[in-house]
């Protein structure tokens, strides 16, 4: 079903743009939410109309998002975990570890967000990215100490 999006959402695109999604997902969750209409000339024109104030939310969001990406930048957390023998963990450092780091330093973030491709399994220094807005990724740095 192809539906114009009335807001941004992740996984799916930013406010005004068309999509096309499956019947259920527009049925059940994206209409009746308000997050979308039908794709249809008459919405369409309307919502040409509106696109000074889609263009202008999308900024907004964008600032906010940028200034975020600025409080991340340089970040560093590190976390202590039990080692065995030649410095591997017994457990990993995962997405839960490094938002709980971060909400120490009172820096709230989402759990989508934190972009781990796999847990740390070894002491070090690792590079995590952060995706605040499309396009918008800081990386703050995670250290993994001995316990």
């Amino acid at each position: 079903m192809k539906l114009i999006l009335k807001e941004t959402i992740e996984t799916l695109g930013i406010i005004g743009s068309e999509v096309e999604v499956a019947d259920g997902y527009a049925r059940n969750y994206l209409l009746p939410q308000g997050k979308a209409i039908l794709d249809t000339p008459q919405n369409r024109k309307s919502l040409e109309q509106e696109k000074a104030k889609f263009d202008l939310q999308i900024a907004k969001e964008k600032k906010i998002a940028e200034a975020m990406a600025e409080k991340l930048q340089g970040v560093s957390c590190t976390i202590a975990a039990k080692v065995g023998e030649e410095d591997r963990l017994y457990g990993s450092v995962t997405i839960h570890d490094i938002i709980e780091e971060l909400s120490k330093q009172n820096i709230e973030v989402e759990k989508r967000m934190v972009l781990l491709t796999e847990p740390i399994k070894e002491l070090g220094t690792f590079n995590v990215p952060i995706r605040v807005y499309k396009e918008v990724e800081p990386e703050i740095t995670v250290n993994v100490v001995a316990e």
